[in-house]
């Protein structure tokens, strides 16, 4: 168990490894918004729904650093906890497949997920729909109304979704479908 002092430690070391990881990458659009703004948003949603668990923040700040980095499950698990890379493991698609693959496996693993990486995706998806919402990401609005149609998908897959963030999700996701659809 960790110390309530450590805390605020522990979950800024994985801000501050997913912070590095994450330098060089950028959202997409014309406003190139540092990629490291996401994951600390999914964590902040998690956080905002009362969730205080370390090991679940840390994994929401370092939800994307498997498939987006070289860093491995084993440095991952050997820097923080076995199920801190647990919970980054389920949450990381296989990028050698096609991103329409990718989705497709998305929703069919979505109703396997633990309860905690079925936290961290519905906040993923929620900040996800809400950056399309506020950054120009350079989309054409059919492709922003399609991928929260796939997000909804998703997210109504997940067994047993909590209903803080499944409260947070449909409310961004509501108002995208009216700017979008």
């Amino acid at each position: 168990m960790i110390d309530k002092n450590e805390m605020p430690a522990c979950i800024l070391s994985a801000v501050a490894k997913a912070a590095w990881l994450h330098r060089y990458q950028r959202r997409k659009g014309s406003q190139k918004i540092p990629y490291i703004n996401h994951p600390v948003k999914v964590a902040l949603m998690l956080a905002e729904c009362g969730h205080r668990d370390v090991e679940l923040l840390q994994a929401a700040v370092l939800h994307d650093v498997i498939e987006d980095t070289e860093y491995t499950l084993e440095s991952l698990a050997n820097d923080f906890s076995a199920r801190v890379a647990g919970l980054v493991e389920e949450m990381t698609d296989d990028m050698t497949l096609p991103s329409k693959k990718r989705k497709q496996l998305q929703v069919a693993h979505a109703g396997e997920l633990s309860a905690d990486a079925a936290k961290i995706k519905i906040a993923d998806k929620a900040c996800n729909i809400n950056d399309i919402l506020e950054y120009d990401l350079s989309w054409s609005r059919k492709r922003k109304y399609d991928y929260v149609v796939w997000a909804n998908d998703v997210v109504k897959h997940i067994k047993n979704p909590d209903p803080c963030l499944l409260k947070h999700f449909t409310s961004i996701s509501n108002r995208a479908k009216e700017n979008f659809g």
